[in-house]
């Protein structure tokens, strides 16, 4: 069992929701990273999605894409076609990478990427939309592990339309397909956004909200900022 399998079966054990916080690599600033990591932890998070800064980052809204920005490393899958699938899941295993979720890796082509990362123990982790058809489903069913990312809505990170309902209708078309866990994300800012979509969901993913707090905080009260809001979410989650 992974890293991350075992994180779901212990909260699904505890008959909780899993929290999933996004992070930029390197903002606010890139000595601050670890410490942000740390904070997410203390406020409750079960998992951590650590974006890697890119230059055309397509799914992601204008907040998430200024956190790119303000650093210089690139991410998406060119570094990876670059550095070769071998060479990538040998550095990602070195550093302890449980999951790694590539937003422009199509299932339907992916299927030797996935079996490069599952045999250095790493969970591909793939997308979902609400465009998604049935047989897209059913690709990204076979090959995921870990947890497969249901993207709640059209459009890029940081909306607000969010729909609930929606979202309670799609995820049962993902659970014919495949046991392991959904997450949802996209349009989560807040604790009774997060605790209705966690109805349904087995973990709610929040980003743009995260970013933009990092972004507005005052300096030196960033961290504090960041640990209160996530410890609001895991409340919202587990009450």
């Amino acid at each position: 069992m992974s890293k991350i399998a075992a994180v779901f079966a212990a909260l699904k054990a505890q008959g909780k929701k899993g929290l999933i916080p996004f992070v930029t690599a390197g903002d606010p600033h890139p000595n601050m990273t670890v410490d942000v990591m740390h904070a997410l932890v203390k406020g409750g998070a079960d998992i951590i999605e650590l974006g890697v800064p890119f230059s055309d980052p397509m799914a992601d809204g204008p907040v998430i894409q200024r956190s790119s920005e303000r650093v210089v490393l690139m991410g998406y899958a060119n570094p990876i076609e670059q550095m070769g699938h071998a060479e990538f899941a040998k550095a990602a295993k070195e550093v302890g990478v449980d999951g790694v979720l590539i937003v422009d890796y199509p299932p339907e082509e992916c299927a030797e990427f996935a079996k490069q990362m599952r045999s250095n123990g790493i969970d591909p982790i793939f997308l979902l939309a609400p465009t998604s058809n049935q047989q897209r489903i059913a690709h990204a069913a076979q090959i995921a592990a870990g947890y497969i990312y249901y993207v709640s809505l059209r459009g890029v990170t940081g909306a607000n339309t969010l729909n609930t309902s929606d979202v309670a209708s799609v995820l049962p078309l993902i659970r014919q397909e495949t046991s392991i866990p959904v997450a949802v994300g996209f349009g989560i800012r807040d604790a009774a956004s997060a605790k209705a979509v966690s109805q349904t969901a087995d973990a709610v993913v929040i980003g743009s909200r995260i970013v933009q707090l990092l972004e507005e905080a005052k300096p030196g009260e960033e961290l504090a900022s960041l640990e209160r809001f996530i410890h609001e979410i895991r409340h919202a989650l587990d009450h």
